[in-house]
């Protein structure tokens, strides 16, 4: 009785045996084709959105990648770490701030009001009530004209006549300001260079370059000087020089029979010098009547 227990034991053990083996061999192949096949990494699997953990993508739930954070799905480089993009669009997991300690983290406690779009806060570049361009501009060039004409007219106020007439003393020249365009600089360097030179009735008309200069030769060559006319004309052409009416910075006046200007302000005429070699540099103004005022454009 007992021998026939002994021999059938083993025998009976071998089915079984079978048995777990060829479901072992059932598992491997099933994992196998689950997680093996290089092609399928990025793919996921349906019964991933099923559960309420985190799902990787390539191998099944929770075998290796991200761990935690319920319903996130991360696609990519998102699930090896970084910020990557979430399949809902959001960012994926942040890496800690190694200058967090030192970036003063706010208390569980503090709550601070809700910033502003980002559109919204754009709009404080430009303050309310600021300026536009257009207008700093346009003051900038108000506020330089009053200054010009504070500084004219106390140049004017320090030219001394010489007795005899209205003429300027010194050298008979004005100092020759910087806060004009550079044409009135040369317009006024011109008229210095020929100040004090006698007058002669027709001088500087066969040429600018003279010994002595009448009324008209005078204004020719100063605005010569400043490219303001390319040959000397006479009074009653003057009358149709540049454009009509008193410039900012020159004006000529003219007839048929005289002429005269202003530059910056100053007087410059042949009439009412103190001497021969006075300065054509006057103090003062005279009379406009019976005159046509013209300017160049601009000036």
């Amino acid at each position: 009785m007992s021998y026939t227990r002994r021999a059938r034991a083993p025998w009976l053990r071998w089915p079984a045996l079978a048995a777990l083996c060829l479901a072992l061999a059932a598992c491997g192949e099933t994992a196998a084709g689950a997680g093996s096949d290089p092609s399928d990494t990025h793919a996921e699997s349906p019964a991933s959105h099923a559960g309420t953990g985190a799902t990787t993508t390539g191998g099944s739930p929770g075998s290796g990648g991200l761990s935690g954070g319920a319903g996130r799905t991360q696609t990519g480089k998102g699930a090896s770490g970084g910020k990557g993009v979430s399949a809902s669009g959001g960012t994926g997991r942040e890496v800690a701030d190694p200058e967090e300690a030192d970036s003063y983290p706010a208390p569980a406690n503090v709550h601070h009001a809700s910033a502003a779009t980002p559109s919204r806060a754009s709009e404080a570049a430009v303050a309310a009530g600021a300026l536009s361009d257009a207008e700093v501009r346009r003051e900038l060039h108000e506020t330089q004209a009053a200054q010009h004409r504070a500084a004219s007219e106390h140049r004017k106020l320090a030219l001394k006549p010489v007795p005899g007439g209205q003429s300027i003393g010194g050298d008979g020249t004005i100092p020759i300001p910087t806060g004009v365009p550079e044409v009135i600089q040369k317009v006024i360097a011109g008229a210095n260079e020929i100040a004090d030179f006698p007058y002669v009735f027709g001088g500087g008309h066969g040429s600018f370059v003279d010994h002595a200069y009448d009324c008209s030769g005078s204004v020719s060559y100063a605005l010569a000087a400043g490219g303001l006319l390319s040959s000397p004309e006479v009074s009653g052409e003057l009358e149709h020089w540049g454009a009509a009416g008193p410039g900012r910075y020159i004006t000529v006046f003219a007839n048929a029979g005289h002429t005269y200007m202003y530059v910056d302000g100053i007087l410059y005429d042949t009439a009412g010098r103190s001497g021969v070699y006075a300065s054509r540099w006057l103090v003062g103004a005279t009379d406009n009547s019976g005159y046509v005022a013209r300017h160049w454009p601009g000036l």
